[in-house]
């Protein structure tokens, strides 16, 4: 049975891209274990992540709109699904690696902070070494998981998750990480496809936008509706991509779009920071918000002894253990744990809400 299944692996790898990452080619991991008898490495690694708590916690951290009334707002949970569907259906189409491409994408957000990005820009301004999501994902898969045994995943999945977040500017955010896979940069770009859309669609359930509001241009290039967006986007890279599939003469081997699409794209990304992300940030839910996690982060390096004994393990400095402590907090224990040390603290009432 092992070697019809070796075959089987060996017949898909070879059916690849020559591009592609290979399951057979996965790296050692860092403890040495048997290979599966049935699953592929990066396979494995998707499976890991989806038993982890830190991805059950997903479900109740904030994308964008902090306590709204609605239960169809986006969580980091779906939104983590989301680029996991538009990832996979990329590199399926391209004729990449589709296990490892999933497994970057389940991973990616693993590292965000109660509050969305708020929490984020809290917590980068108070450890000294600074805080970001996509650097917490490794850790946490590393070291935190599992009482500090951590999920033992492949290089090929770590890096993917390190190297996904974005600087502000150019939607594609190309690297010059030369070492990048192409499933990596898969993941990268549908992060942001993902997160660009359901924001515009929690905006107009939030009564901030109509679609109309939405720039002319973009309309006329994205389409008007959520699912055109993202058809044309998703169509766009595929298409623009399509040397990566080894299937023509191609010299441009990476994960792209067209001029047109792209300009497009950042235009109503800018729209959005402009119009959406910059004023939520202001509000007074999103500032009491970010006060619960100063609060939360200050009294934990104070207070050492009252941080949970699993992030004693590697008797790391009280800094790193608050940040890795506060940081995967869900919004909901966040809120209640910072009332219960510190009653009157959370004092916006929607918060209560959540």
């Amino acid at each position: 049975m092992q070697e019809k299944f070796d075959s089987l692996i060996k017949f898909r790898d070879d059916h690849l891209s020559p591009h592609a990452i290979k399951s057979r080619d996965a790296s050692e991991r860092s403890k040495p274990e048997d290979r599966s008898r049935v699953r592929t490495e990066f396979q494995r690694d998707r499976d890991r992540i989806i038993h982890s708590n830190a991805f059950r916690r997903l479900k109740h951290k904030t994308q964008v709109f902090i306590a709204p009334t609605g239960d169809h707002y986006v969580t980091r949970m779906t939104h983590t699904l989301e680029v996991s569907q538009i990832s996979r259906t990329i590199a399926r189409a391209l004729n990449l690696n589709e296990d490892l491409v999933e497994a970057i994408a389940l991973g990616h957000d693993l590292g965000h902070t109660p509050f969305g990005h708020l929490g984020e820009e809290e917590l980068n301004e108070l450890h000294p070494e600074g805080y970001r999501h996509a650097e917490q994902s490794v850790r946490i898969v590393e070291y935190l998981e599992k009482n500090g045994e951590g999920l033992n995943l492949t290089w090929e999945v770590k890096h993917g998750m390190r190297s996904h977040s974005k600087p502000k500017g150019d939607i594609m955010g190309k690297t010059n990480d030369e070492n990048l896979s192409l499933e990596a940069q898969i993941v990268r770009i549908s992060d942001a496809i993902a997160y660009l859309n359901h924001d515009i669609g929690d905006a107009i359930r939030a009564g901030v936008l109509n679609e109309l509001d939405l720039p002319q241009e973009c309309r006329n290039v994205l389409g008007s509706r959520h699912s055109e967006r993202i058809d044309t986007l998703v169509t766009d890279i595929i298409t623009s991509s399509w040397a990566v599939t080894g299937q023509d003469s191609g010299s441009n081997i990476e994960i792209t779009m067209s001029p047109q699409v792209s300009d497009a794209s950042n235009q109503l990304r800018d729209f959005m920071f402009q119009n959406v992300y910059l004023p939520e940030g202001q509000t007074e839910v999103n500032k009491n918000s970010r006060q619960i996690v100063r609060f939360l982060y200050n009294r934990f390096v104070d207070n050492p002894d009252e941080i949970p004994i699993e992030y004693h393990i590697r008797n790391e400095n009280p800094s790193r253990m608050a940040t890795d402590y506060v940081s995967g907090m869900t919004d909901y224990f966040a809120i209640r744990l910072a009332d219960q040390i510190e009653p009157g603290i959370v004092k916006d009432s929607k918060l209560w809400k959540i």
